[in-house]
């Protein structure tokens, strides 16, 4: 039997993981970035068994993340038959999700100081 060696999540890993959350973030595109953000690229199997995830877990997580232009997708044909492995890698460098996650954690409290400022005026009458 074939065995693949594939790294396992640690302590670090999975404190970004619940960093993540806390930002809003669902716990598979979380899980999903916390080991992509040490890798070069990986499988669809090598996410389903590292992050925990199931199959289609993975593909909507993955299209959610290619459609904040995170992720890029390519596939590699295996050798013999059968459908070919999607191979997955960051697009942009994990400082750069972080540097979008905060300006968007800014403009949600920008937004929400801004209605309670209103709030004081309307309040005044």
């Amino acid at each position: 039997m074939k065995t693949l060696k594939m790294k396992q999540f640690d302590e670090k890993e999975e404190e970004i993981t619940d960093a993540l959350i806390s930002l809003g973030m669902s716990r598979n595109a979380a899980t999903t970035l916390a080991y992509m953000q040490n890798t070069n690229s990986a499988t669809a199997i090598e996410l389903e068994r590292s992050a925990r995830l199931r199959q289609p877990e993975v593909s909507i997580t993955m299209k959610q993340l290619k459609e904040r232009d995170w992720i890029t997708e390519r596939e590699e044909k295996k050798p013999g038959k059968g459908r070919p492995h999607k191979i997955y890698s960051l697009k942009v460098g994990f400082n750069d999700i972080i540097a979008q996650l905060e300006n968007q954690q800014k403009k949600t409290v920008d937004e929400a100081q801004a209605k309670i400022e209103r709030l004081k005026e309307l309040g005044k009458d």
